[in-house]
This record gives C-alpha cells, sequence and structure tokens, in this order.
C-alpha cells in the first residue's frame, strides 16, 4: 500500500501528489493523464469514470476531498491550439480538500451525443451547475437530465444553447446609469450566417428588434 506523507501542497507519494497516484491506480485505463499549470494540479479521466474519481476523491481517508467549489462547462470546437482531452466540450469539476487546505481539477470531455454521469449522488452541490451546463451548452449529464419542456436558467420556450460557438450574438439594449441605453450588439455585429438561425436571440422574432 502506497505510504502517504503531507507535504506543502497536501498528502504527496514520493515525489506526486498522493491524488494523481490514487486515481492512476483506481481507474486504471480510464486515467487519461495529469497536468500542473500556473501553480494547480488538473487530473483528465474518462467520461465513464467521473464519478468513482469523485467517490475516491472525497472518501479516501488520505485525501479528503469533501468540499464540491463548483463544475463547468467548455466548448472547444473553435479552439486551435494544443488541447489536454479530443471532446468537443469539457467538463471541470473544482473540489478542495479542507484538511489540507488543498485544491484539484478533475477534468472530462465529452461529444456531441454522448453523456456523463451526474455526480449529484457523490456531491449534492453537483446538481444545478450540471443542469446549468446542460441548458447552456446541451451536455446532457445522465441520472440529471433536463425535464422536458423546461429549461432551467432560460425560458422555456428558448431555442439552442447559447455558448456554444456557433450561436449567434444578439440581445437587449444595454441599460446604462442614468437610465440612458446603449445600443446592442446586434446593433453593432457585422450579419453572418447565424443570423439566419430561425428563432434564435438576434432575430426579429424571438428580440422584437
Amino acid at each position: 500500500m502506497s505510504i502517504v506523507e503531507v507535504g506543502e501542497t497536501g498528502p504527496m507519494i514520493g515525489e506526486e501528489r498522493a491524488e494523481v497516484v490514487r486515481l492512476r491506480e483506481s481507474l486504471g485505463e480510464k486515467f487519461l493523464g495529469t497536468k500542473t499549470f500556473r501553480g494547480e494540479t488538473y487530473v483528465f479521466v474518462d467520461r465513464t469514470a467521473v464519478v468513482d474519481a469523485l467517490t475516491a476523491l472525497k472518501n479516501d481517508p488520505d485525501l479528503q476531498y469533501n468540499y464540491f467549489c463548483e463544475c463547468v462547462g467548455v466548448d472547444y470546437s473553435t479552439w486551435t491550439h494544443e488541447r489536454d482531452l479530443t471532446g468537443r466540450f469539457e467538463v471541470v469539476y473544482n473540489l478542495m480538500s479542507l484538511q489540507y487546505a488543498a485544491r484539484l481539477f478533475v477534468k472530462t470531455s465529452v461529444n456531441d451525443g454522448e453523456t456523463i454521469p451526474t455526480a449529484k449522488h457523490v456531491f449534492a452541490g453537483a446538481e444545478y451547475p450540471e443542469r446549468e451546463i446542460q441548458d447552456l451548452y446541451g451536455v446532457v449529464f445522465e441520472g440529471n437530465e433536463p425535464i422536458p419542456g423546461a429549461r432551467f436558467l432560460l425560458p422555456d420556450d428558448w431555442v439552442g444553447f447559447p455558448l456554444r460557438k456557433e450561436y449567434p450574438l444578439g440581445g437587449e439594449d444595454v441599460l446604462f446609469d442614468g437610465g440612458t441605453r446603449g445600443p446592442a450588439v446586434e446593433d453593432k455585429m457585422v450579419p453572418h450566417a447565424g443570423e439566419s438561425f430561425e428563432g434564435k436571440t438576434g432575430t426579429g422574432e424571438v428580440s422584437g428588434r
């Protein structure tokens, strides 16, 4: 069994953070890699292993990652630089071990039509961030699926997922201090193919402009 010592950044096994070693041992081929960036540690796992990874980090007495800060989504469909993972969308889980004041980011990726198992049964605080990601990106979390016909943050009749890169710009006039209004994005933008997407913000049908 690996011997854990407490270093400046938290639990350590030899020269590596204990979190990385334990996840590599427990997930096997579903552990996809790790990196350190600006002093923060990221681990990459297969989408099917998200729940296993989060459960291990939370329940391991040597780690105690029992505080769920957030999870966020990213659309990399137009990103042309080096990537950590290959799927179009990434979901990043931000965890903390209050015992060691240590932080860890767990990343996974998913393509259109694929799902990620919900983490709400591991961390109750994951339920609403997952629903936000579903509403804004269209990434579905199995076990925490959207309610048919209902949106979470957006109006129920909203069409599409506004944080996807192909979604057209648009909006309402900006209300400035003093009650004056400035131009909306759509008043200043150059027309493009996205403006022909029926029913989306930026069109007269939805915005009334």
